[in-house]
């Protein structure tokens, strides 16, 4: 009996463990991320094409090491269709790329899974379905490595799409088993790193209630606010689990559209990428996309937002914001 137990265990504690899944690594001992966020891509419609040009635009002009896409990525069928056009686009330029999925990406022909395994394939993919029980398709984490070890890791997590709850109406929540997948994740990363968190950047679609907390007891931020953050109306404890774990330094969403800000609540920075998309959705200001640096040695970031016009907005350093 013991030793069946024993097995259980540790089928339990692998099901957990995604360690070393997937590995990118510094540049001169830096990593640029390129966020694109919520472009609402439509085949058919002439309109989309723009969301191309911008991100041809930004890679050229930011020639980074990693494409972050953050969800609301193509909202119309076809959807592989869509998804191919925004892929090819990427990886004309051979940059690894991982995606998170919104709560619009799977209402057209393919569901969360069908479209995370279709990308996944994908030459230049680091993106991952994770683990099959827990909450949600695409949780998974990207090492940062200078070649010899871990210098930052970048959790990918899927913040669901609707409430499936009875009177609780809006947006979906992590899942209690995705906030303990994540604390399982980080302790053992900060075991194997001599009981010291990795620093940590945390990529996902829909904003944590903190967004909306941290407005409205107005703290500091850099960039626009100019719609309501529309988190959950369930707070599943994901940013206590991230506090307590010490190890994210920032998260980074889309969702909302009209926002593109940043600020530090209780030392964990809260940050929206910019808006990629075009006419598809609704939009009242130009779109670009966020840009993020991590430099080895460094317990933080640089960030700023790239317009579509080359124009470098809303510079930050995580280091000196709060100076």
């Amino acid at each position: 009996m013991y030793k069946r137990n024993y097995v259980l265990y540790l089928m339990l504690l692998c099901s957990y463990m995604a360690v070393g899944q997937k590995v990118v690594n510094l540049n001169n001992g830096k990593l640029k991320i390129v966020q694109f966020t919520d472009i609402h891509y439509v085949a058919t419609n002439p309109a989309a094409k723009s969301s191309l040009k911008l991100i041809e635009e930004v890679l050229a002009a930011e020639k980074p090491d990693l494409v972050a896409l953050t969800g609301d990525i193509v909202t119309m069928k076809p959807c592989f269709e869509g998804w191919d056009d925004i892929l090819n686009t990427v990886e004309k330029f051979k940059i690894p790329w991982a995606a998170v999925l919104g709560n619009h990406d799977d209402e057209q022909d393919k569901t969360r899974s069908e479209i995370i395994e279709y990308i996944s394939k994908r030459k230049y993919s680091l993106t991952s379905k994770g683990p099959d029980d827990i909450k949600g398709v695409g949780n998974y984490i990207i090492e940062v490595s200078d070649g010899t070890a871990t210098n930052f890791l970048l959790y990918f997590m899927d913040s669901n799409a609707y409430s499936k709850i009875e009177g609780v109406n809006g947006y979906d929540w992590f899942g209690h088993d995705q906030v303990e997948w994540y604390r399982k994740q980080s302790a053992e990363y900060t075991k194997k790193n001599s009981g010291a968190p990795i620093p940590a950047l945390a990529f996902f679609h829909i904003p944590l209630n903190e967004y909306s907390d941290m407005t409205l007891a107005r703290k500091k931020i850099v960039g626009l606010k100019n719609e309501a953050e529309c988190p959950p109306a369930i707070n599943p404890g994901m940013f206590l689990a991230m506090k307590e774990s010490g190890d994210v330094m920032a998260t980074f969403v889309g969702h909302d559209h009209d926002n593109d800000y940043i600020g530090d609540y209780l030392g964990i920075f809260l940050a929206y990428g910019r808006f990629s998309g075009s006419t598809t959705t609704y939009m009242h200001f130009t779109h670009g996309a966020r840009v993020i640096e991590l430099a080895a040695g460094e317990k933080g970031f640089k960030t700023w937002i790239r317009l579509k016009d080359n124009h470098i907005i809303n510079t930050v350093n995580s280091i000196d914001f709060n100076k």
